[in-house]
């Protein structure tokens, strides 16, 4: 196998450029720049990423999610609460997230904290959903250990007909979270290796941006 992963081509290109002196001051309309990019290339999933939290014994542990919204609030995601991701983020809500965007050899890695936007947004996202999507949230029994397939199934054709008497039924243990970034760097590919590196992080509590470049 070392082999042949060592054999594997990696970072071959074309690729777009990136000038860094031409980013502007905040980092949030250069994500909004590459991630619309990734979406006129036509990436599949391109609004995938990977959220990485920390569990209460200190470990790291990370999946990938559907970015919901970005905005001046922050990076948006919904999950359950009751769920590993609401648990670790309610413990520890220091957490980070990452893009990548491979045909145009872009990567974003973001940290900050995760928080609960509320009801509201809560309600709305979870309402927005289709049917059968919303049949198998009202389950709610995410990552618990499934004993029997035919559990599953069960709760499915349960929750199917609840839904059906309450169309607009949303389950207590919904959430929709955002992080508030507080480092955000973006990565440029290059095929000779040289990549370019931008990191944005806020200087103390002033909220001010502060750019730098790194080295590949």
């Amino acid at each position: 196998m070392r082999e042949d992963l060592r054999g594997l081509a990696s970072l071959q290109g074309p690729f777009p450029t990136f000038d860094p002196d031409a980013a502007p001051d905040a980092p949030l309309p250069l994500f909004l720049d590459w991630l619309g990019a990734a979406l006129k290339a036509g990436i599949a999933e391109a609004h995938a990423m990977t959220l990485s939290t920390v569990d209460q014994d200190g470990h790291p542990d990370a999946r990938v999610l559907i970015l919901k919204n970005v905005d001046e609030d922050g990076w948006h995601f919904a999950t359950t609460r009751t769920g590993p991701k609401g648990r670790q983020i309610f413990s520890n809500p220091h957490v980070a997230m990452t893009f990548y965007w491979q045909p145009l050899g872009r990567q974003v890695r973001i940290r900050g904290i995760g928080f609960d936007v509320g009801a509201a947004a809560r309600d709305e996202d979870f309402r927005a959903r289709t049917f059968e999507a919303r049949a198998r949230g009202l389950i709610g029994r995410q990552s618990e250990v499934l004993p029997d397939e035919s559990l599953l199934d069960a709760g499915v054709v349960e929750q199917t007909a609840r839904l059906k008497d309450d169309p607009r039924l949303v389950p207590a243990n919904w959430g929709v979270y955002a992080v508030r970034a507080s480092e955000i760097e973006f990565w440029q590919a290059r095929e000779d290796r040289l990549h370019t590196r931008l990191r944005y992080r806020q200087a103390g509590e002033s909220g001010r941006w502060v750019r730098e470049r790194l080295w590949p």
